[in-house]
């Protein structure tokens, strides 16, 4: 990995100076601390913080940044505003992404930062990822795709730097645990908040819990669903107090069906669920 880490670091001897969208996750974290160690303060990260992003996760973006003596700015967007966002649409993505980059395009316009970068990677390339257009369509560089640098690797350089999220699972927006035409609130952002820092509390590192209506059904790693079980009763106390009458936990497993995080495609209504509690 030594070769590719030094590429990287040259990559960034091109510019004067850069915003990078930086969210707390491995890919964002690895452009941010490379910007940071090739052009010091004069890359600055960019949290942009909105009802759809889990405050715990801002916290543990701030906290990095910190850590790594990192300038950082947040950057509050207004996507959730938008009666087309909030109509959550099958473009929904573009449109909270467009909203981002456009924000960082006008701060970098406004007061002379040469580059807005991201941490789309290599391995991104082949999903659907709406959000990639509004990119280009802001002049926003990925140095990461550029460089052909995958997942795996980023990972790799991560852990190779001491980035202590070189593991950190991925993480969507609270808005894709939500079915397409299905109207987004921030009070629904906050249920769905509130039930998913339940399951953090309990020691669960990756799941999602989607929305339906009164029911949350909660997707765990396979290896993760015979402990959800002998903590049954806590999910369903921590869950219904967040507002849902019906909690659901999926046999199918986190990541086994194919929905698309990015998207917020909810899984097929034929979907195996264990009922853990009906309606109280």
């Amino acid at each position: 990995m030594p070769d590719v880490l030094a590429q990287l670091r040259d990559w960034f001897g091109a510019l004067d100076s850069a915003l990078v969208a930086y969210s707390g996750g491995v890919d964002s974290a690895l452009v941010m601390a490379t910007a940071h160690d090739q052009l010091g303060d004069r890359a600055l990260a960019c949290v942009g913080v909105s009802p759809s992003y889990p405050v715990r996760e801002m916290h543990a973006a701030v906290e990095l940044a910190n850590r790594l003596a990192v300038p950082y700015r947040l950057v509050h967007t207004r996507e959730h505003l938008d009666d087309n966002y909030a109509a959550n649409p099958d473009n929904r993505c573009y449109l909270c992404k467009n909203e981002l980059y456009g924000r960082l395009r006008r701060i970098a316009d406004d007061e002379g930062w040469s580059a807005v970068l991201d941490g789309t990677n290599a391995s991104d390339l082949g999903d659907d990822r709406p959000g990639m257009i509004a990119a280009g369509e802001h002049g926003v560089r990925s140095p990461l795709v550029e460089l052909g640098i995958t997942k795996d690797q980023v990972r790799e350089l991560a852990h190779a730097l001491g980035l202590a999220v070189w593991d950190k699972p991925a993480m969507a927006c609270l808005s894709s645990r939500v079915p397409h035409g299905t109207v987004i609130t921030p009070a629904l952002l906050r249920q769905i908040e509130l039930a998913e820092d339940a399951l953090v509390a309990l020691g669960f590192a990756q799941f999602r819990v989607r929305h339906h209506g009164e029911l949350a059904r909660i997707e765990l790693l396979s290896q993760d669903i015979e402990r959800a079980i002998a903590v049954r009763d806590a999910i369903v106390a921590e869950v219904t107090a967040a507002g849902y009458t019906h909690v659901c936990l999926d046999l199918v497993g986190y990541g086994e069906r194919g929905a698309d995080a990015h998207t917020g495609c909810a899984a097929d209504a034929d979907s195996v669920m264990l009922t853990v509690e009906g309606r109280a």
